[in-house]
């Protein structure tokens, strides 16, 4: 029996899905009878990272007294750190009244059916100021044109807090059965593999030779039983290719240029942030409680446009993170790139004595490009079958 890594802020995981059949089913009738909401996608998104063990061991959405801490301190009011504020936020609670036990409805999928149930504890106001503060904490910066900043400023102004009990996992499972796994899951899946020392790789792009071979180093000189390769399957921002898209090929990579029972491929349902250095603190939350050791964080991880330094990811874990507050460590990343000099992926720091010119780079513009044409992708670059998943993609957005 393996002996994994401790989960975030308790002995055990807690997920909040409701596992007993029974009771699930009572509660989904009970549901009928309750005042209900059509919460944002943010907010059902927290609720299936909640009852999947992601974001243990939390109860539920915060208040605006914990948001306000967490965003300013990056714990809550009674110390249990965390990166990010999770909401209910809507932007009317008339529906509700006093009712102190609503259900919540999924925006996501089709005739909206109750994703939770949620104990009211309490409704209250989030002031301006306090929007302006929490965003520019989480955000960095309050420019609208920032996706994370625009989506988080969108969504209504009355937080409502309290436990919840999570009844399905929204459209995920069904969208995505062989790759959609809860946090409990995983652990599951690792103690069966054995596997103690395990590296996680975060991802909502597909990978190409430079992501696979940072796996790879991460795993050699980790000497770790195992990768999980674990990618986003909420929404994106326009533009992002989709999950099912991204899924194919890096199972295709994993299939093809990976030992057999060294990586785990699997997916989590959250909708993407874009908050850089503070995403990449909550990555290594919701990691650690997967069962992680180690998780890659590269150049401008989760980040969008030029709103973050290409290493500020990495420094957040050394200026902003308290020592002890985390268990799962940081394997930190350069820009990998194929050298043509050495005839291998490398990290660029190791070689100082590279140009620009000794390596192949292309431009995510240049790679699109090439795909929508037909054109194949040097194999210094992309693994020939991921390109050819990628091209018929894109090829068929020119039809």
């Amino acid at each position: 029996m393996s002996k994994l890594i401790k989960p975030h802020g308790s002995d055990e995981l807690n997920p909040l899905f409701v596992m007993n059949e029974e009771e699930r089913n009572q509660l989904i009738k009970e549901a009928e009878s309750l005042p209900s909401i059509i919460i944002n996608s943010a907010a059902a998104a927290n609720a299936v990272m909640l009852g999947g063990g992601y974001f243990n061991p939390l109860t539920g959405y915060m208040n605006v007294a914990d948001a306000m801490s967490v965003a300013e301190n990056m714990k809550t009011v009674d110390g249990l750190f965390w990166p990010v504020p999770v909401l209910n936020v809507i932007k009317d609670s008339s529906e509700i009244g006093d009712a102190k036990r609503i259900a919540l409805r999924d925006p996501n999928v089709d005739g909206n059916p109750v994703l939770a149930i949620q104990d009211v504890e309490s409704i209250e106001e989030i002031s301006d100021e306090q929007m302006a503060v929490m965003t520019e904490k989480i955000f960095r910066t309050t420019d609208k044109a920032h996706p994370g900043v625009s989506a988080f400023n969108s969504v209504g102004n009355i937080a409502v807090s309290g436990p919840i009990r999570v009844l399905n996992f929204s459209y995920f499972e069904n969208e995505f059965p062989d790759t959609f796994r809860t946090a409990y899951q995983i652990r599951e899946e690792m103690e069966k593999l054995g596997w103690e020392k395990v590296v996680a790789f975060q991802t909502r792009n597909p990978m190409h030779r430079a992501h696979e071979e940072l796996c790879r180093m991460a795993y050699e000189r980790l000497d770790a039983d195992g990768i999980l390769i674990h990618m986003l399957l909420g929404k994106l921002k326009e533009g992002d290719i989709p999950a099912d898209v991204r899924d194919a090929s890096i199972r295709k990579m994993v299939e093809v240029y990976f030992e057999p029972n060294t990586v785990l491929v699997t997916g989590y349902g959250f909708d993407m942030l874009y908050a850089g250095p503070r995403e990449a603190v909550l990555h290594a939350v919701f990691r650690q409680n997967t069962g992680c050791t180690h998780l890659i964080v590269g150049r401008d991880h989760a980040g969008v446009g030029s709103y973050y330094g290409g290493f500020d990811a990495q420094a957040i874990f050394h200026d902003e993170v308290p020592e002890g507050a985390l268990e799962i460590e940081i394997f930190e990343a350069d820009h990998t790139a194929f050298s043509k000099k050495l005839n291998k992926v490398v990290m660029m720091r190791d070689y100082p004595d590279h140009t620009k010119e000794d390596y192949v780079f292309l431009s995510g513009t240049k790679v699109r490009e090439m795909l929508s044409n037909g054109e194949d992708l040097p194999v210094e670059f992309s693994r020939p079958e991921v390109a050819h998943i990628l091209m018929d993609y894109y090829m068929s957005l020119n039809k």
